[in-house]
């Protein structure tokens, strides 16, 4: 087939090309962005935490009254919920990955240290919480009962062995000897010794750039009159156990609150709510921005199809066949396809460029611009397709009549 016939054709009607040409551009630019954007937020959703979440749970408790004991409760509270039915194990917490809440230091390699080598969460914990977590432990060991220190609230934390993650020790000791090497929390002696290394932790906060440094604190500090309790239960009992925690912490002692029982499950759903909410709109904006597109050309294909009807005739009469009718309008429509997916190519790196300069995101990978090349050229032929069959269909001596 002649292409020059065709860019004639299109020389004519200009402002339609161009129309067609910026959407099809537009779109190749924000869907490609839109869409490596969707893949960040589902990655970031579908982050391991480390932990057994199907089977965990926690839930808070807040004594009242001058004679609440909080350290003789917390000690009731964990032999009542280890020896409950359907408990793997329990511990007590100062807080749990996704929460967003929790305590965080920098950790040094030499005393007096101006800035931190590595930033961590930290997990106060017992002897039992790497059970209770479900975290796996790759290197060196637990903690000792006798390891756990009795701290007061406001203190500050000098523990003598810390377990840590790895991305935390590579993270401390790039050549991957961490295990038995001393580390200072803090500017100042005394050093830290680790004595275990689990395979991932992450950190409360979703946020963070080094989400999966976290460490464990052998430490006993209640805050105030208030603890948080992180229960396992035995896989596929969970809701049972749950109800029979509430039921059993509640009657153990009236002089305090039970909080709401928050499931590892639903914490990762309310931290990666705004995560979800973003692909959710982002899906939608590509799927509006594709029909609109898909949309403009049905239209634009269509009035061509009604705007030459003679034409259409008059070729048909001088033996053109179906095929070649329709092949007219669908090399046509590629060819306005392709010099609008150009312009947006670079509309796509642009944007790139500029979100990462305004909003340090990652820059756009360059397959994306190819694959969305070639969806859209799917996309222009499939929605060509219909109006380009009717043209197809136009007998000679209709068009004749049609002048």
């Amino acid at each position: 087939m002649e292409i020059r016939p065709i860019f004639s054709a299109l020389m004519r009607s200009k402002v339609s090309m161009i129309l067609i040409g910026v959407q099809v551009a537009m779109t190749l630019a924000i869907v490609c962005n839109a869409l490596f954007i969707i893949g960040q937020r589902l990655d970031h959703m579908n982050r391991p935490s480390g932990m057994n979440e199907a089977d965990t749970f926690y839930l808070g408790s807040s004594g009242f009254g001058q004679g609440f004991d909080a350290r003789a409760t917390i000690r009731e509270d964990l032999a009542t919920l280890r020896q409950l039915p359907g408990v793997a194990d329990a511990t007590v917490s100062n807080s749990v990955p996704m929460s967003e809440g929790g305590w965080s230091t920098g950790l040094s390699l030499q005393p007096k240290q101006k800035t931190s080598t590595a930033d961590t969460a930290i997990y106060i914990v017992d002897d039992r919480a790497l059970d209770t977590f479900g975290v796996n432990l790759i290197a060196g060991r637990n903690f000792k009962p006798e390891e756990i220190a009795d701290v007061t609230f406001g203190d500050r934390l000098q523990p003598a062995s810390i377990i840590v993650t790895k991305a935390l020790a590579d993270k401390l000791f790039p050549d991957g000897d961490a295990l038995g090497k001393s580390i200072y929390m803090g500017e100042d002696p005394p050093t830290s010794t680790i004595i275990g290394i689990v395979d991932r932790l992450q950190q409360p906060w979703m946020s963070s750039s080094s989400i999966e440094n976290s460490t464990f604190v052998p430490a006993f500090m209640p805050y105030g009159n208030s603890s948080r309790y992180l229960v396992r239960a035995e896989p596929g009992r969970r809701d049972e156990v749950m109800k029979l925690v509430e039921q059993k912490l509640s009657e153990s002692n009236t002089s305090r609150i039970i909080g709401k029982v928050h499931t590892m499950e639903e914490t990762r759903g309310e931290a990666y709510a705004g995560d979800r909410a973003m692909a959710i709109i982002l899906t939608a904006v590509i799927l509006a921005l594709l029909m609109v597109t898909a949309l403009g050309i049905v239209g634009m294909a269509s009035f061509w199809v009604a705007q030459r009807t003679r034409q259409i005739g008059t070729r048909r009469a001088l033996g053109a066949s179906r095929s070649d009718i329709l092949r007219y309008f669908q090399t046509e429509n590629f060819i306005i396809t392709t010099l609008g997916l150009l312009v947006g190519a670079v509309l796509a790196y642009a944007f790139s460029l500029w979100m990462m300069q305004s909003y340090q995101s990652p820059r756009l990978p360059w397959y994306y611009v190819p694959i969305g090349f070639v969806c859209l050229w799917a996309l222009g032929q499939l929605a060509v397709l219909g109006p380009a069959m009717r043209a197809s269909r136009v007998p000679p001596a209709v068009a004749t009549r049609s002048v």
